[in-house]
């Protein structure tokens, strides 16, 4: 791999109470149940991991579930919309799913020549299964009710909705290596070429847009992948140099983090492939029991006693 931002890493959002988010996730997405563990800084939250069979960086969604949150509302200086891969020909299995399940949906439409599906989890949070153009073989998690001819392939694209794209995109092109792949109305599609998925960010233009308000249903931050700690640090100097403030590298147990604000508002974060999701559980038994980081440990009772059941 080159010392290049390789796409997207993870998406973490917000919930509201966790049951429903799990039950969504994973029996009606179909995706893998990765990590039960808690919100570093409040540990009296659980912060779920979702993705396919190992946690492939492209495919893991992560949620801070807090029980009492207000319905947030997506608007400007924020990612709004995240799209999954699938196949050719699996539409029809998920609107006869989401009609089943209660699934709020829209209509298929199509947009840079693919076609999508916009749909809502329990708090709203948009969604939108994509058929990519040239396919994707990225092996699928299946269940028994979500099979592999009709499974998430994992991220397709990520849109962030802003008032001006301008500094956002400089970010992207500048720093993180992408490029201008084409522009349709009022989005614009920014692709690197470093992977084959998980490559597109779509910068949507709203000037008059208002500002979101980051609650239940809305999209915390991004996170762009690199491939170790070297290269997550080479980035560090680059983001600095151009006068953006950026946090030190933070051990998140599973990858290690940097974190910004790029300039539309939105929290860019970078993270590494390493150690990945197996240095504290088998793969075969990944999500099974709740893991504490280790300052955590010693109050494993109390926070086991104010942490909703699953």
């Amino acid at each position: 791999m080159e010392d290049r931002i390789l796409g997207l890493h993870h998406i973490t959002a917000i919930a509201g109470k966790a049951k429903p988010n799990l039950d969504f996730y994973t029996k009606v997405l179909g995706l893998r149940l990765l990590k039960k563990t808690v919100n570093f800084d409040d540990p009296g939250t659980y912060h779920l991991y979702y993705g396919d069979e190992k946690g492939s960086a492209g495919t893991i969604i992560t949620f801070f579930p807090y029980e009492g949150s207000h319905p947030g509302r997506a608007g400007s200086g924020m990612a709004t919309h995240i799209g999954y891969a699938v196949p050719e020909g699996s539409f029809d299995f998920w609107i006869k799913r989401f009609k089943e399940h209660g699934v709020s949906h829209g209509a298929p439409a199509e947009r840079f020549g693919e076609r999508y599906l916009p749909f809502k989890d329990p708090d709203g949070l948009q969604l939108e299964l994509v058929i990519p153009k040239g396919g994707d073989a990225r092996k699928a998690w299946e269940t028994s009710e979500v099979k592999a001819d009709v499974a998430t392939r994992g991220f397709h694209s990520v849109t962030v909705t802003l008032r001006n794209i301008g500094a956002t995109a400089m970010v992207l092109t500048d720093i993180f290596g992408y490029k201008l792949l084409d522009q349709q109305g009022n989005h614009h599609r920014y692709v690197t070429d470093a992977v084959d998925h998980a490559a597109i960010i779509d910068l949507l233009l709203l000037p008059d847009a208002n500002r979101g308000d980051g609650s239940a249903g809305t999209i915390h931050h991004i996170a762009f992948r690199v491939k170790d700690e070297e290269v997550l640090m080479k980035y560090r100097d680059k983001v600095a140099r151009k006068g953006l403030n950026i946090t030190g590298k933070i051990d998140r147990n599973y990858f290690y983090s940097l974190y910004f604000r790029e300039p539309g508002g939105v929290l860019f974060e970078i993270a590494t492939d390493n150690p990945g999701f197996g240095i504290d559980e088998p793969f075969d038994q990944l999500g099974s029991s709740l893991l504490l980081p280790p300052q955590y440990e010693p109050h494993r009772d109390k926070i086991e006693a104010v942490l909703p059941k699953l």
